[in-house]
């Protein structure tokens, strides 16, 4: 692991890291907030998990949480959205390709090779976090925004028992049927849509996975709400299953890092009072 940069703030420190994935083949970027703590205390870890042409970048420069991590001694980790670099397949779309990665693992060409990014937060960056930070990994939550809300929802409801606690924003809740899953998901998984069950919150919910709750906000002026979000569908899927479901429709908010910074605080709050249970 290679460090790029640290920077200490509330006390804490704000790395940006860099070392290379065996899941993707390629260097993978990573922010860490380590809030100050005692000497030999491992801290709850807040997993974040970015939207579509984002990086590590847009939450650790926009996102405001380092505050709320500090006071409630949160580690905080933020991936990159995709594979990068030479030799790695990209789209001119803005909605596919590097920096669209879904958090799937491909299997169709030319997205097999390097778009394993299932396999790199579910398994290959967590066994990193857990090694190289002052992390208590039995004590873990995640949330996300957008096209990382579909990730943390997936990755929650695919390992219920790694995580106490599961929040989003603006999550992608059922991409199988909105456009920016279709696509996505045809492209890196193939036309058999039972393939794309794993990747979809609702059908998991329907397929039997469970979380003991979810608490989801998402803008009321979001003006991707009503073709791409589709919250309502979450909300029916969790009426069904009987998962206390959260569900803030925040008026006149967008679908930009303003929204987002102005609730990160709360989550933040909400995971902590979760994982120090």
């Amino acid at each position: 692991m290679e460090t790029l940069s640290t920077n200490k703030s509330h006390g804490g420190v704000q790395g940006v890291y860099r070392h290379a994935s065996l899941a993707t083949g390629t260097d993978m970027t990573f922010s860490v907030y380590v809030p100050p703590h005692d000497p030999g205390a491992k801290l709850p870890v807040l997993w974040y998990l970015s939207g579509l042409t984002c990086t590590h970048a847009n939450v650790t420069e926009k996102g405001e949480y380092r505050r709320a991590c500090a006071e409630q001694g949160l580690i905080f980790v933020a991936p990159d959205t995709s594979p990068r670099g030479e030799g790695v397949p990209d789209d001119s779309a803005y909605d596919l390709g590097q920096g669209a990665g879904f958090y799937v693992d491909a299997t169709e060409a030319p997205w097999a090779s390097h778009f394993h990014m299932r396999a790199y937060v579910e398994q290959e960056l967590p066994r990193l976090i857990g090694s190289e930070f002052p992390a208590d990994m039995g004590a873990q939550g995640i949330t996300g925004h957008s096209m990382g809300g579909h990730g943390a929802l997936t990755v929650a409801l695919r390992n219920p028992a790694r995580f106490r606690s599961v929040s989003a924003f603006a999550p992608i809740v059922a991409p199988s049927v909105v456009p920016w899953g279709e696509k996505a998901l045809g492209r890196y998984l193939g036309e058999d849509r039972d393939s794309w069950r794993p990747y979809d919150a609702c059908a998991l919910i329907l397929d039997g996975a469970r979380i003991p709750e979810l608490l989801v906000d998402v803008g009321g002026a979001d003006q991707f709400l009503h073709e791409q979000l589709r919250p309502e569908l979450l909300r029916a899927a969790c009426d069904a299953a009987g998962i206390p479901l959260t569900l803030r429709l925040q008026p006149g908010y967008d679908h930009s890092y303003y929204f987002v910074s102005s609730f990160l605080a709360d989550h933040v709050a909400w995971h902590a009072a979760r994982l120090r249970a």
